[in-house]
């Protein structure tokens, strides 16, 4: 009798264990969902357009953030959001052009409309580095409204002003000239009260 009770406590013992490991496992998953999601990520992505030559543009809401040298950027405690374009070179680019290599000397703006009170504002976005996307396009801003509305912008992409940059003979005649077109994307019905209520520190 003793011997039975033993192996029943044994098997019971070992179902337990069982359940515990599903549930760390379960426990886990849910922690990983939780971290990535997209309300505690650091960015919001707004849009991802693919244009000639081989360039990836990715449109991003990020965190406030502290901006230095100071004076020249918004200070954190007076932005909304950090608005970013990443620019960057995929695997069609032209030969000789790295892999997700930034593409620099480019002008990028951006007009941000309230769909509320129809208050605008521009901002010129220029090159920004940290650890994670690197070399960017960005800006610290201040919505033109509350920071629950509605919001459209309109991104501007234009290639560098004549004499910022030199195009070699092949560049000119094997890819195009100057680097990119003139172009522009909108996106409407944009909200950011999650990304702003987002600390970063």
């Amino acid at each position: 009798m003793a011997l039975n009770t033993l192996v029943i406590n044994f098997i019971q013992y070992l179902n337990f264990k069982k359940k515990m490991i599903i549930l760390k496992k379960i426990f886990f998953i849910l922690f990983l969902i939780f971290f990535f999601s997209p309300l505690y990520s650091y960015e919001m992505i707004i849009g991802r357009e693919t244009v000639y030559p081989g360039i990836n543009i990715t449109f991003e809401a990020a965190i406030k953030d502290e901006i230095k040298p100071h004076g020249y950027f918004l200070k954190e405690d007076s932005t909304d959001i950090h608005l970013e374009v990443l620019i960057n070179w995929n695997k069609n680019a032209p030969e000789g052009s790295p892999e997700g290599g930034f593409i620099p000397y480019l002008k990028v703006k951006a007009i941000v409309t309230n769909l509320t009170n129809k208050n605008e504002r521009e901002f010129s976005l220029t090159p920004h580095i940290n650890k994670v996307d690197n070399y960017h396009y960005a800006s610290n801003i201040k919505l033109p409204g509350k920071i629950n509305d509605n919001y459209k912008i309109r991104f501007y992409i234009l290639p560098p002003k004549e004499g910022e940059l030199g195009y070699h003979y092949d560049w000119v005649n094997e890819v195009n000239y100057p680097i990119i077109q003139p172009f522009s994307y909108q996106y409407n019905n944009l909200n950011f009260q999650k990304i702003i209520n987002l600390k970063r520190r």
